[in-house]
C-alpha cells in the first residue's frame, strides 16, 4: 500500500505484502490506518473494507470480521462507550505501542547501521560502556571493571607457568565510556497549514515523533523525550496520545512553543538539552500578557518574527539548540528560518515529507554525539 496526497486525504495503488499469515499482512496495513485516522478505529475499518474489495485481502476462509475478532482477542482492540452513548471498538495501549514500533522500523530502519547503538562521549573514564581497550589497574577501580582474562594473561607473562602468582601489577581494567544523557523536547506544529493545499503534513510528523519515542524509551532510556503541540497555544502531550493527534483551526504561536519548551528543559537535570521543532508554516500568532491573540496570517509580520528570534537568542543563552525542520520550501520562509537558527546558533533543514524522519534521527544522532564533547 502507498499513500499519495490528494484533496480528499490519500489513494492507494496494489499492495504486495510479503509471505505472511493473513492476520499479520492485515495489521500491518490496519496499522497505517489507524496513524492516518488518528485512532479512528470505525474509520479504519471502513478504509480497510474499500480496500478488501478493491485488492480481496481477504478470502472465503478469513473475513474482515475474523480479523477484527482476533484482533479483539489479541488485545489490540477493546469495546467502550463512546461519548454519544453508544458503544464501538478503540485501539489499546498494545496497539499504539505497535504503532510507534512500525513508525521506528519505517524511519529509523533507514539509517547506516552505524548510527544506532547508545550514544558516547569521547572522553574514557568510569563509564558504562566497554571499549576493548585495557589499562593497569588502580587504586579504587571497581572489581567488576577487572578483566580476569587479561589479568592472569598478564600473570603468566610476568610471572611464568611454574606457580600461579598473581599481583597487582598484574591487573589490569578495561577501559569505558561514559554515555551521556540528553534532554530533548519535541515541537509539533499543528495548525490548520498542516493539511492544507491537499498535503497530510500531520501524519509524518506524528510518525516521527512516534518512532522518536520508541527510539528512546528502548534504546536510550536514560535519555528523556517530551513532546508539545503548538497552534495558538501550546500544550504538553503522552506518548500515548500521539496516535490521535490531529490539526486544528489554528494560527502558528511559535513563541508559545518555544516557551513551554524551556520552561521544560529548565527543570530537567540532564546537561545536554534540545529542541526539535516541526513546522511547514510562517509563525502569526503570539499570545499577549493580557490574554490577547495577535494574529497576522498575510507575510511574515514584524511584530511575531522578532519575538520568535528574541526566544531563539534566550535558547542559545541556555546552551540550547534549536533545530527547525520546515516543511515548506518558500523562499520568503527560508530566510526566515535561516535568521531564527542564526539566532539560536542552531540548524535549520527545509524538508519535504519523504526524507523527514530520516533527517531528524541523523540530527539526533548527531547533537548527541556533539553536545557532549
Amino acid at each position: 500500500m502507498e499513500k499519495k496526497p490528494n484533496a480528499r486525504g490519500f489513494t492507494f495503488k496494489k499492495y504486495e505484502a510479503p509471505d505472511q499469515p493473513l492476520f499479520d499482512k492485515l495489521l500491518d496495513i490496519f496499522k497505517e490506518l489507524i496513524t492516518h485516522t488518528s485512532g479512528d478505529f470505525d474509520e479504519a475499518i471502513d478504509w480497510l473494507r474499500e480496500l478488501d474489495k478493491e485488492y480481496n485481502l481477504t478470502n472465503e476462509d478469513y473475513t474482515l470480521d475474523d480479523f477484527i475478532e482476533e484482533l479483539k482477542e489479541k488485545g489490540y482492540i477493546r469495546e467502550e462507550i463512546k461519548p454519544d452513548g453508544n458503544g464501538g471498538m478503540s485501539i489499546t495501549a498494545k496497539t499504539e505501542k505497535a504503532i510507534r514500533k512500525r513508525a521506528l522500523e519505517q524511519i529509523f530502519g533507514k539509517l547506516k547501521k552505524n548510527a544506532a547503538g547508545n550514544h558516547r562521549t569521547s572522553q574514557l573514564g568510569r563509564g558504562d560502556e566497554q571499549t576493548g581497550e585495557f589499562r593497569e589497574y588502580r587504586f579504587g577501580d571497581a572489581l567488576e571493571r577487572v578483566s580476569i582474562t587479561e589479568s592472569l594473561r598478564n600473570a603468566q607473562i610476568n610471572h611464568g607457568l611454574g606457580d600461579f602468582n598473581l599481583n597487582e601489577s598484574d591487573l589490569v581494567v578495561e577501559q569505558t565510556q561514559h554515555k551521556s544523557q540528553m534532554s530533548t523536547v519535541l515541537m509539533i506544529d499543528i495548525s490548520h497549514s498542516m493539511i492544507l493545499y491537499g498535503e497530510d503534513r500531520i501524519t509524518p510528523a506524528k510518525k516521527v515523533a512516534m518512532a522518536l519515542a520508541e527510539l528512546i524509551t528502548t534504546r536510550y532510556p536514560k535519555d528523556t523525550l517530551d513532546i508539545l503541540v503548538f497552534g495558538n497555544d501550546a500544550w504538553p502531550i503522552k506518548i500515548k496520545d500521539l496516535p490521535y493527534l490531529q490539526v486544528g483551526p489554528y494560527h502558528t504561536n511559535t513563541v508559545a512553543g518555544l516557551q513551554l519548551a524551556m520552561d521544560i528543559l529548565r527543570r530537567k537535570r540532564n546537561t545536554n538539552k534540545q529542541i526539535f521543532m516541526i513546522t511547514d508554516g510562517k509563525p502569526s500568532c503570539v499570545r499577549e500578557p493580557d490574554g490577547y491573540y495577535y494574529k497576522n496570517s498575510v507575510g511574515l509580520d514584524d511584530y511575531i518574527v522578532n519575538k520568535c528570534y528574541s526566544m531563539a537568542s534566550q535558547a542559545r543563552k541556555l546552551k540550547i539548540p534549536i533545530t527547525t525542520f520546515m516543511i515548506a520550501q518558500d523562499p520568503y520562509l527560508m530566510k526566515f528560518v535561516r535568521q531564527f537558527a542564526q539566532a539560536n546558533q542552531g540548524k535549520a533543514f527545509y524538508t519535504g515529507l519523504e526524507g523527514l524522519g530520516e533527517m531528524i534521527f541523523e540530527d539526533y544522532e548527531t547533537n548527541r554525539k556533539k553536545r557532549i564533547r
